[in-house]
Parts: structure tokens; C-alpha cells; sequence
């Protein structure tokens, strides 16, 4: 896959507004699902489906803490961009 593939991927993942929300709040550090679902009061089904559309893009992963799973994550760069993203979007373009 060519890095534009790649980077098109990546941005597909992030199109939707609830993974953009997702991506913030881990951009804080791992949190579990009923974390999530708490901080940005949705229900655990469409949180844990768009974790999945994350997950398989490459976004957060998965690290298990006894019953539950702690979502994260994989690179900083990933909350830059949607940082960046969300701060031009306020500048009104």
C-alpha cells in the first residue's frame, strides 16, 4: 500500500464525528468502554462499533485489564491530526 493509500485509509476511519470524539478523549491516555460511553454520552453499542471501525484501521488498540479492555491510541501523530483537524475546522474555513 502506497503511503497516499495509507494516509486515505487513516482518513476514512476518522471521517465519522463519533470516531473524531473517540480519538479525543483518548488522546488523554486509555480508557475503557463505559469510560467513553460516560464522557460522551452515547450508547456502548455505537461506541464499541465505531472502536471496531478504529481498531481495524489501526487507530486504538485493545490491551485487556482483567474483564475489561482498555482502548488507546496507537500514535500520538493520530490525535495531532485530529487536533489540527478540529482547530481548523473552529477557524472557520
Amino acid at each position: 500500500m502506497t503511503d497516499y493509500q495509507a494516509a486515505g485509509e487513516l482518513l476514512r476511519a476518522l471521517a465519522a464525528p463519533m470516531r473524531i470524539a473517540i480519538v479525543t478523549e483518548l488522546a488523554a491516555g486509555p480508557k475503557c468502554v463505559h469510560e467513553i460511553v460516560d464522557a460522551l454520552d452515547s450508547p456502548q453499542p455505537l461506541i464499541s462499533q465505531h472502536l471496531r471501525v478504529l481498531r481495524g484501521a489501526g487507530v486504538v488498540r485493545g490491551d485487556r485489564r482483567g474483564r475489561e479492555i482498555a482502548y488507546a491510541l496507537t500514535d500520538d501523530h493520530i490525535a495531532h491530526i485530529v487536533a489540527d483537524a478540529i482547530h481548523h475546522a473552529g477557524e472557520g474555513h
